[in-house]
């Protein structure tokens, strides 16, 4: 994955803030990264918990599925993971799932990091298009796709019709 933001030479894309800020890089995991899985379960953890009637299974990540994880001085906090759409329903589209940052990490411009990675690395694979779901629960994270420049698109995905789902997108 190509350097972003302000670039770095240790093949992470990362940024330093006023001194003494801590440094957020992004970096490509795959599955099996104990490190990834960690954030994967934490990701899922917190989903049941502002949607309690949910369950584990609903949030499985098919194969093929990329992901990048958010670090914060080095140290991992966060993870997105990047679904290919079906070509059918979504031409030219990726699916964006499991934003997530760790509680204690919020605030340092991690998730806006991972996105701006998540987006290069669509355009890199030829994608044009990115949609997301979220839900009504997740004021922050509606928040962070508006103020990234994704608007509301038609209900989508397995949550289509529930009235706590959210759909954004946005064209690359």
């Amino acid at each position: 994955m190509p350097e972003t933001g302000t670039g770095t030479t240790d093949g992470t894309s990362g940024a330093r803030g006023a001194a003494g800020a801590p440094r957020v890089s992004v970096v490509p995991a795959e599955r099996g990264d104990a490190r990834l899985e960690a954030l994967l379960v934490e990701a899922v953890d917190e989903l049941l918990r502002r949607y309690p009637s949910g369950s584990r299974e609903e949030y499985h990540l098919a194969p093929g599925t990329r992901f990048l994880l958010g670090l914060l001085d080095g140290e991992p906090v966060g993870c997105i993971a990047q679904a290919d759409a079906d070509p059918a329903e979504f031409p030219d589209g990726v699916d964006m799932k499991r934003v997530f940052v760790r509680a204690l990490a919020r605030g340092h411009g991690v998730a806006t990091r991972m996105v701006a990675a998540f987006e290069e690395l669509a355009r890199e694979r030829g994608a044009r298009r990115v949609r997301l779901e979220t839900g009504t629960a997740q004021p922050e994270a509606v928040a962070l796709y508006e103020r990234l420049g994704y608007e509301r698109v038609p209900a989508f995905g397995q949550w289509a019709d529930s009235p706590l789902c959210l759909c954004y997108g946005k064209e690359l």
